[in-house]
């Protein structure tokens, strides 16, 4: 081989490992840009029916169906659905392992200090389940018991009624674990142990017609969460932080598309049994 031959192969071969450690570079540095999905934790009591329930093993409902909806649209984000105790949801949220709170939760000025609300997910009314009676005000009920999570927004209108009424006008509370099942506490108005539950429409008859209750009624009553804007509606929760807002503000977003392109309402159908999904004007 010639001192030419040789040192044009020498040549040819740094050329083509340069060429090759390029390569691997850009092949290094293509892998490196690719984004990893943003794990959200979404949480819920998985005994919300039809908001959020279990079916096999897997929650589903309205409110998991939405989220599902939602996070379709952002592909930045892998949703990761858990179950809990409804009355740890915000305390989860508060401390950062729960992104999103999934329960159909009502809106509070207590929960208004410490979290953001979701556009309106849905709008129902609140009624009593009771076997007999007519009620339209918490003042009809008082000296009457109930089954409630502490957590409740229900909980907190009852006790905002009770800090205004004499004791002997209050209304009763008995307090369940969130995992309860809300069907628990209707055997316990047909058997006498309580006398009525305060719970939204959609939830309430839905249940009563799963069970075959046919010796229960709800009655529509007037409750006032502190703000008219805001009752009968549900919503998701987060944590009142930057990502908290931010993850609010991308979820808002979706809520406008998925109202407008009628996919709320299909879900609203299938899970809710009809068209409870709030007027467009609500989505910001």
């Amino acid at each position: 081989m010639t001192h030419t031959s040789h040192k044009l192969l020498k040549s040819l071969a740094l050329f083509v490992a340069v060429m090759c450690s390029g390569l691997l570079l850009t092949a290094c540095g293509a892998k490196s840009s690719a984004k990893q999905q943003i794990t959200i934790n979404i949480a819920s009591d998985g005994a919300t029916k039809p908001f959020d329930y279990t079916v096999n093993g897997s929650e589903t409902g309205y409110d998991i169906e939405v989220a599902k909806a939602v996070f379709a649209k952002l592909p930045e984000y892998k949703a990761n659905f858990e179950t809990m105790d409804f009355n740890t949801i915000a305390g989860a949220i508060d401390s950062g392992h729960v992104d999103i709170g999934a329960n159909d939760f009502g809106w509070n000025s207590q929960r208004a200090a410490k979290y953001y609300f979701s556009s309106p997910l849905s709008k129902s009314n609140n009624v009593v389940v009771v076997k007999s009676g007519t009620y339209k005000t918490l003042a009809d009920l008082a000296g009457k018991s109930t089954e409630s999570e502490p957590a409740s927004n229900y909980t907190t209108l009852i006790q905002d009624y009770n800090k205004t009424v004499s004791s002997s006008k209050q209304i009763k509370i008995n307090f369940v674990s969130g995992q309860t099942p809300f069907t628990s506490r209707l055997s316990d108005i047909q058997t006498g142990k309580i006398d009525f539950v305060l719970y939204d429409a959609i939830s309430a008859k839905s249940a009563i017609k799963d069970m075959g209750y046919s010796d229960l009624k709800t009655e529509n009553i007037e409750t006032q969460a502190g703000d008219p804007t805001h009752d009968g509606y549900e919503y998701f929760l987060f944590a009142k932080t930057s990502a908290g807002k931010a993850l609010q503000t991308k979820v808002n977003k979706v809520l406008k598309e998925l109202q407008a392109d009628g996919t709320l309402k299909k879900l609203s159908e299938k899970y809710l049994g009809g068209d409870f999904v709030p007027a467009a004007s609500l989505f910001s």
